[in-house]
């Protein structure tokens, strides 16, 4: 069906929508009528998504650019450039905003839109469809967006269709920006956070439970930066628990006050998830990257959380960080662990466009690689070799630990010993015999397990398979096979 603007952009999975997407569709004003949001997921070839988005002949395709996707947008929107040059192509998002547009994203771009485009697009599209700006350019024209009033924009979640709702996340936000100058994130760039108001916020989140939203996940950089705003979003769904809502939020864990305590203790189980940004437990590293945060407040309230609360907790190291050796990223990890979240997540330190994390490059001898995702490669005290044992670390323990199904095998694994050098050396081993960091079953996870346990650390076997075989046991079906391990006289 032809339309004459397209909306569009590549996410990393079904389950995850543009929320960027649907504010541009709802602040098109009259031009909404001749738009569409079209969205893919990367697995889609970009020449099978260029034909998608041609089929409905459209005069411009604007695209949401990001970290994750810029690669396949560079591809398709070559395509869309060699099959339909009159086509307006408009770019924007954090991968756009910050230190130009890369050389292959040059010939295909007509317009760049930098930073918050919200209006901004908007205002390009009526003047391109109405003659006022040549749709074509021999070169992106960039253009800066001036920075919206949070009250002039409308809401875009009446975009998300029933079925995004009913399948997908449903990303809200109740506020921009962060006070804080971490240099390893964008929003280093922006300090000042703006908050959308309360009331019609709310009345949102209303229509969004009413059409069958469940499952929440709030953009905002720091929820709980404000009582003014957490507290009466808290009480409005903790109001309508019968729902059975499920709440993902960004935390700051060391300004977590006492009132903020006691409201999560009346969520049950399975409805609040926090995001603890930690990223480094060593002082001298995190005042170097002008992370401010107080470690014993931390760990105080993360403990507290743990052990008073129902909050699934998802906690963040990030390895790479300039000045970090190993053994300190060891000790951050282990007393990270020794706190009990149930999800950690070892990230490797990206060089986002524009962050100002790059003027630590010549003294650390920072590496990163040249293409997305810009991950660290080396620097002066971690060279690419145990960079590349960090990055299969990750994937593993989310294998094992995150998934919470081998709670009791773990503790046997880690028994009088340093959880971080112990994993790591169970990761080396399981990659030299896997040979990937994916593709590995449940059964293969528990048979390579039971492997190292008995054959490496020497541990009793009958020890091993009885641990083995609760965690198994009690995590799987009654009528499941037991694994090659369990099977074994």
């Amino acid at each position: 069906m032809p339309c004459d603007i397209l909306l569009t952009t590549v996410n990393a999975k079904f389950v995850h929508p543009s929320l960027g997407l649907r504010y541009l569709m709802a602040n098109l004003g009259g031009l909404q009528n001749r738009a569409r949001i079209e969205e893919f997921t990367a697995e889609i070839p970009a020449l099978d998504i260029a034909e998608a988005l041609l089929s409905q002949t459209p005069k411009i395709i604007g695209f949401g650019v990001y970290i994750w996707n810029i690669r396949q947008i560079t591809d398709i929107a070559s395509h869309l450039k060699a099959l339909r040059p009159e086509v307006t192509l408009v770019l924007g998002g954090p991968e756009v905003s910050h230190g130009g547009l890369p050389q292959e994203l040059q010939g295909c771009a007509d317009y760049v839109l930098t930073g918050e485009a919200d209006l901004a697009f908007g205002e390009l599209c009526a003047e391109l469809l109405e003659g006022r700006r040549p749709r074509q350019q021999p070169e992106a024209r960039v253009i800066a967006a001036p920075l919206p009033e949070l009250r002039s924009l409308l809401s875009p979640y009446a975009f998300y269709t029933d079925a995004d709702l009913k399948n997908r996340l449903t990303y809200v936000e109740a506020s921009r920006g962060c006070p804080f100058g971490c240099e390893f994130c964008l929003s280093a760039l922006e300090t000042q956070v703006r908050n959308f108001e309360l009331a019609p916020f709310l009345a949102e989140m209303e229509k969004l439970l009413t059409r069958g939203a469940r499952r929440f996940k709030f953009v905002d950089r720091t929820f709980n930066l404000s009582e003014k705003s957490w507290r009466p979003i808290l009480e409005f769904f903790l109001e309508r628990i019968e729902l059975k809502p499920f709440l993902h939020f960004e935390i700051v864990p060391d300004r977590i006050p006492e009132k903020l305590i006691q409201l999560a203790k009346q969520f049950p189980a399975g409805t609040l998830q926090f995001e603890v940004g930690i990223q480094t437990f060593d002082l001298q590293t995190a005042v170097r990257i002008n992370r401010k945060q107080d470690f014993a407040k931390t760990e105080e309230t993360l403990k507290r959380l743990r052990t008073e609360t129902q909050i699934h907790l998802h906690a963040d190291l990030i390895a790479g960080l300039p000045g970090e050796t190993l053994e300190s990223f060891a000790s951050g990890f282990d007393r990270l662990v020794g706190l009990g979240p149930q999800d950690i997540q070892v990230g490797i330190l990206k060089r986002l466009k524009g962050a100002p994390i790059t003027r630590h490059d010549d003294v650390f001898e920072m590496r990163y690689s040249p293409l997305p995702p810009y991950e660290i490669l080396s620097n002066n005290l971690l060279d690419f070799a145990t960079i590349q044992k960090l990055k299969r670390f990750a994937p593993f323990w989310e294998r094992y630990a995150n998934t919470g199904l081998f709670t009791r095998s773990l503790t046997l694994l880690f028994k009088d010993r340093s959880p971080f050098w112990t994993f790591l050396g169970y990761s080396d081993w399981l990659y030299a015999q896997h040979g990937r960091t994916h593709s590995l079953s449940l059964d293969g996870r528990y048979d390579y397990l039971y492997q190292y346990l008995t054959t490496v650390l020497q541990v009793d076997a009958a020890l091993v398979r009885a641990t083995l075989l609760d965690d198994f046991n009690s995590k799987t079906g009654p009528n499941r096979k037991l694994p090659r391990f369990a099977q074994v006289i």
